[in-house]
């Protein structure tokens, strides 16, 4: 996995930090579309994202419940996720949660990650068997092994 990083000075001028892009090779749509696709790999479940909200906004903003919330500011480590496939950004994350080799790697918080274009991500926080395994026509995920 190649990770490339650049600013987003749009972004920067609202958050008031300059966070970086990360790549982790996927050719679909780019910063522009106005809306992207966010796909959690466990639960097979898709939300839409805008490029200027966190992934767990986008989520949130549904109602969706696929990534587990804790304080929503980056410092607690309980939204963490792997983006598996797709452009994104990130703002500032607690180092106590998030390595600097962990966030080159793609793990990052989804509280601090903003989509540049679809992503596919793996939760892996702290809770994450709760995401996981669904039950045949309930549609909610149950704790996996």
């Amino acid at each position: 996995m190649s990770f490339v990083q650049r600013p987003d000075p749009e972004l920067a001028a609202t958050s008031g930090q300059l966070p970086s892009v990360r790549e982790a090779g996927f050719a679909g749509a780019r910063a522009g579309a106005g809306v992207f696709e966010i796909r959690i790999d466990q639960s097979k479940e898709t939300f839409p994202c805008r490029p200027t909200e966190s992934v767990l906004q986008g989520m949130g903003r549904l109602g969706r419940r696929a990534i587990p919330a804790g304080c929503v500011n980056g410092g607690c480590g309980v939204c963490k996720v792997e983006i598996l496939t797709g452009e994104f950004m990130t703002g500032a994350m607690s180092r106590a949660h998030v390595s600097e080799a962990e966030e080159q790697g793609g793990i990052v918080l989804a509280c601090k990650v903003f989509p540049r274009s679809n992503l596919s991500l793996k939760v892996v926080g702290k809770i994450a068997k709760s995401v996981g395994v669904l039950i045949p026509g309930a549609g909610l995920p149950r704790a996996s092994d």
